[in-house]
């Protein structure tokens, strides 16, 4: 680990890495066609004793700023025994480095091996049930200890295409605090990987009214009905002033992402209006902000 008076070379900074792992049959070929479509350097199943090297060698070459995204997972034997302590030493000697893993649901697993006739990497006995069950419990630790998930299981593939879209793309440098705004329906349920979840049901709710019942809270006369009421504004004044502290304690941990899912009963109204709201606010701020509306588009 680097002393106080470490000085990390700039040619270091500009090393820019995902590494893509998480459940067989999550989308990890897609997500990794989707970041070479934007510009990154890709490589699948590379053996994790070869990260460090490789990234320096990336160093090495680097005269602007160098995106890579690398999937690494259970094809490879000695990943998830070695991860951990790999990882840590790469951000320790200065590289950013984020962890993207990608979950879903057993049965839509089964289904997508089942259409594609793949076989399981840990299926040995022709029961993918089992093969499923074995990867999820030896990948509990690397789910707790990545940067971010993404639960893959209402995505089809040019869904998660988008949504990998809309998540990277618009980053300047993936060493900078990203705050994602995201809002939902609880009937949907909740997001995987949201930091901070706010329960925006007992604002009032546009749903009941006639004519605002179709639109959806990107719309000004839905966002005006929101927010016109005194127990919005006084909890948008809460809120406001809780993120102003704790913003600023996830950048000082170092964090890479912090996610702010705000969700109503379907996902349509208030929780869009008011993720609205934050993202103004928080680009007022000049943070880097996304924004998705998970289940907008569902019919209610």
């Amino acid at each position: 680990m680097p002393g106080n008076d470490y000085q990390i070379p700039e040619q270091r900074r500009l090393v820019q890495t995902v590494v893509i792992t998480g459940m067989s049959g999550s989308g990890k070929s897609t997500t990794l066609k989707a970041f070479e479509d934007m510009g990154y350097y890709c490589v699948d199943n590379l053996p994790i004793a070869l990260l460090p090297e490789f990234l320096l060698l990336t160093e090495n070459s680097a005269t602007e700023e160098t995106k890579t995204a690398l999937v690494m997972d259970v094809r490879e034997k000695s990943f998830l025994d070695q991860y951990r302590s790999i990882f840590t030493r790469i951000r320790n000697s200065g590289f950013h480095l984020e962890v993207l893993f990608l979950d879903c649901s057993d049965e839509i697993i089964i289904r997508r091996f089942s259409q594609t006739r793949r076989r399981h990497p840990l299926d040995s006995r022709g029961d993918i049930g089992t093969g499923i069950k074995i990867e999820r419990e030896r990948l509990s630790g690397l789910r707790e200890f990545s940067d971010r998930i993404i639960d893959t299981s209402n995505f089809n593939v040019h869904q998660l295409r988008e949504t990998i879209f809309a998540l990277y793309s618009p980053r300047q440098r993936l060493d900078q605090l990203v705050l994602h705004v995201m809002s939902f329906g609880f009937k949907y349920g909740v997001p995987a990987d949201a930091n901070l979840v706010f329960d925006v049901r007992f604002l009032p709710n546009p749903y009941f009214v006639p004519e605002l019942k179709q639109l959806s809270g990107r719309d000004r006369d839905v966002q005006d009905f929101v927010l016109k009421h005194h127990e919005t504004q006084e909890f948008t004044t809460h809120l406001s002033n809780m993120l102003d502290f704790i913003i600023p304690q996830y950048k000082k941990e170092g964090k890479s992402y912090l996610v702010i899912a705000v969700g109503c009963t379907g996902g349509r109204h208030r929780s869009v209006t008011i993720a609205e709201w934050l993202k103004k606010y928080l680009s007022k701020r000049e943070e880097e902000v996304l924004i998705t509306h998970r289940d907008m588009q569902r019919e209610s």
